[in-house]
């Protein structure tokens, strides 16, 4: 059952991942002004974010 579970977690943020990379990849630079960022700052809440959910999953939800 708990491995059920960590594979489908596995996958859902594999998912994520892969659409927050796609849209980092997808963001026309433009050569005026500063460069825009928000693909990788989708990245890097995304990772932040699941490190934190498997945080909160490892304290209150598994049996040790």
């Amino acid at each position: 059952m708990m491995q059920k579970i960590g594979a489908e977690v596995i996958t859902l943020a594999g998912i994520i991942l892969l659409t927050e990379v796609s849209y980092a990849l997808a963001n026309e630079s433009r050569s005026d002004g500063a460069p825009d960022y928000s693909g990788v700052t989708g990245i890097y809440y995304t990772v932040i974010g699941l490190i934190l959910a498997y945080g909160v999953y490892d304290s209150f939800f598994r049996k040790s």
